[in-house]
């Protein structure tokens, strides 16, 4: 008797950590951005206001980035237990400097970096060699060197960009660098057209971006925490951008006072008409999908361009093994 009330306790207790569903019992984790609170970390608020992570066992703080924060530092010592990346050369320079990282979901099939041209100033892409560049010293060392390597772009046609669309604005045949979801809004409030789009993405220039990037660690002993942190966020995507967003936003207001409605609104519906998170393979496989063969192309341009260092293991740069499964696709309205 003593035995068999032992064993129900056991299995009583068991149910009680994991839930009906099979959660998890509560774990305290938190998530590095790469920037300050913005739209286009919707998802991510949405599961944490909604009770998307909660559902599923986890216990959510996002810790904002932004330009005095360096929140990828804290991911290899412990201080976050999750990383927004940028894009994939982040995560090819950690695996080069020995760091245990890899990329377990790509939120954006497309990334969000774009140049912009005055309406009507040029008819191809290629026509661009012939622009005044206004780019960052990050944008001249990554895919303006792509742009050199595979279209014949010229160094000396760069200027320094200081983001400011000031320069750029006044004169009607230069490029800008922007984020799609940001700086064609401030170029049409303070220069009163609608700016010509460039997708990098659509280009050639094939990253994954917005990833979620956890430690070798997290993902050998504590799996059952990375599938449903990536299934949580996979599922506040579909929500934020399908959905109710509005408690997601007030919070991103909430944690960056400088953002406003107009800004949220753009961006919401720049990502949904560029179709930065719900295109090409997503539609197949669901936000976050990755696949081996794109790892590989974008790897060997980068390497052409002499971006990153050749004879890099792959391997290490990512698993698929949490993606790729079609969830939350049911949730898209």
């Amino acid at each position: 008797m003593r035995l068999k009330s032992a064993l129900t306790f056991i299995v009583f207790g068991t149910s009680l950590a994991l839930g009906v569903s099979g959660a998890l019992a509560e774990v305290k984790v938190k998530f590095g951005t790469n920037w300050k609170a913005e739209a286009e970390h919707g998802g991510f608020y949405q599961s944490v206001v909604d009770g998307t992570y909660k559902a599923c066992g986890l216990d959510v703080t996002i810790v904002p980035g932004g330009p005095q924060v360096n929140n990828r530092i804290l991911l290899p010592t412990g201080k976050v237990d999750f990383l927004m990346g940028a894009n994939l050369l982040e995560a090819f320079n950690s695996v080069s400097e020995g760091i245990p990282t890899k990329v377990v979901a790509a939120i954006f099939q497309k990334d969000a970096q774009v140049l912009l041209s005055h309406p009507g100033a040029y008819k191809e892409f290629t026509d661009l060699k012939s622009a005044t560049m206004f780019l960052s010293a990050g944008g001249v060392q990554s895919y303006y060197q792509w742009m050199i390597t595979e279209f014949g772009f010229k160094p000396e046609q760069v200027r320094p960009y200081t983001f400011n669309p000031a320069p750029f604005i006044a004169d009607p045949k230069s490029v800008q660098q922007a984020y799609i979801t940001s700086e064609p809004f401030a170029v049409e409030k303070a220069g009163g057209f609608k700016p010509q789009i460039w997708v990098m993405g659509d280009i050639g220039f094939n990253t994954y971006a917005t990833t979620i990037e956890t430690t070798d660690e997290m993902i050998a002993k504590k799996p059952d925490v990375v599938q449903c942190f990536v299934d949580g966020s996979i599922k506040g995507w579909y929500n934020y951008l399908y959905g109710d967003n509005k408690a997601a936003n007030a919070m991103i207001k909430k944690d960056n006072p400088e953002m406003d409605d107009d800004q949220i609104a753009f961006s919401i519906a720049q990502m949904k008409s560029y179709g930065l998170l719900d295109s090409g393979d997503a539609l197949k496989t669901g936000i976050g999908t990755m696949l081996p063969e794109r790892f590989k192309s974008f790897y060997d341009k980068m390497v052409k361009s002499k971006v990153v260092k050749p004879d890099l293991d792959l391997s290490k740069v990512y698993t698929t093994a949490f993606v790729n499964k079609g969830v939350g696709m049911d949730l898209k309205k």
